[in-house]
Order: structure tokens, then C-alpha cells, then sequence
């Protein structure tokens, strides 16, 4: 398997959908890379264990991690299907950032950010990763979050281990446009 369509692939089965290879994600997402492995040759995507300490280590946004002894795997954040990452809310930041594109500000500016499938609504400590991400999706606006008023309002956040702050909502009332 060509080693950059592996992180997509591992994003989908990690993150979305394991009955694509056939596996099962733990209560906190994580699964056998033995098994991983096996069920991802069996489909014709020979990965070795070296290639995938590979992707883990290189992957830009570190949307993998091992288990202390590397016999498991899972996802980061990013999730669509039930899994509990034993993340602790802690305090963010005073400010947070989410990249959109303008198509979403009227939907945003009515409803706040919304995490829609996935478990939690993802945030950036910074300008520049949230104006990366939003550029995915055609020219970034980037949103500014009050998190830290939004936390002495009762909100909890999480930081993920690659960094990315999760919350599950952010009310419209946080966001500043500009």
C-alpha cells in the first residue's frame, strides 16, 4: 500500500468505520495492530509493522498513537463512532481557533459550532492551524472562540494527545467573525 494513502485508510477504519477491515475499536478506540495488520493484508493492503511506526511518527497532525508497549492502536480524535478517550477536562486557553469557509458563517452565527457526526467539536490552539484546516475546504475564515469564558461558564474541554482541543459545542454567543 502506496505509505501516503495509508493515514487516510487509517482515519477511516480508526476513526469511522473498523467494519471496513473487519475489526472491532475497544471502548476507547483502540485495536490489535497485530490484528490491524492481518486484516489489512488479507484485503490486499500489506502494511508491515515498520511502515505503520512510520505513519505514527510522521503523520503531520498525529492522528495516531500506540499504547505504551505498541501492541495497540487508535485514533487521537476525530471519531464518528462511540469511543471514550478518557480524556480529563482541563482549562483551555482565554482564546481558541476553528477554520470554516464562508458558506457556514450564517449556520454558525444562528447555531454556534455544532461537532454534526463526529464526537466533539475540534478547536485550535492557533491561528495558523485553524486557517489550515478551514483551507481544506476552500478559503478559510477563521473563527476566534472565547474558550476560557467558556469554561468558567461551565463548559468542559479536552486537549487531545496531538494537540487539538475538544469540546462538544460552542454556542454561538462564544464566536467572534472577526
Amino acid at each position: 500500500m502506496n505509505t501516503k494513502h495509508i493515514p487516510k485508510f487509517l482515519s477511516l477504519v480508526l476513526r469511522h468505520n473498523p467494519d471496513t477491515l473487519g475489526i472491532t475499536l475497544d471502548e476507547q478506540g483502540w485495536t490489535e495492530v497485530d490484528t490491524l495488520l492481518q486484516k489489512m493484508t488479507s484485503q490486499g493492503k500489506k502494511v508491515t509493522m515498520d511502515r505503520l511506526k512510520e505513519v505514527v511518527a510522521t503523520n503531520d497532525k498525529k492522528r495516531f498513537a500506540f499504547n505504551e508497549d505498541e501492541t495497540k492502536i487508535r485514533a487521537s480524535q476525530g471519531h464518528s463512532v462511540a469511543v471514550d478517550l478518557k480524556y480529563e477536562a482541563i482549562m483551555p486557553p482565554a482564546f481558541l481557533y476553528h477554520g470554516t469557509v464562508p458558506k457556514f458563517l450564517k449556520d454558525i452565527q444562528q447555531q454556534g459550532l455544532q461537532k454534526m457526526s463526529r464526537l466533539h467539536v475540534h478547536l485550535s490552539e492557533d491561528r495558523e492551524t485553524a486557517l489550515r484546516v478551514g483551507a481544506r475546504r476552500g478559503v478559510p475564515t477563521i473563527l476566534t472562540i472565547r474558550s476560557g469564558a467558556m469554561h468558567q461558564d461551565g463548559y468542559e474541554f479536552y486537549k487531545s494527545e496531538n494537540n487539538v482541543w475538544l469540546t462538544d459545542t460552542v454556542p454561538a454567543d462564544y464566536i467572534n467573525l472577526k
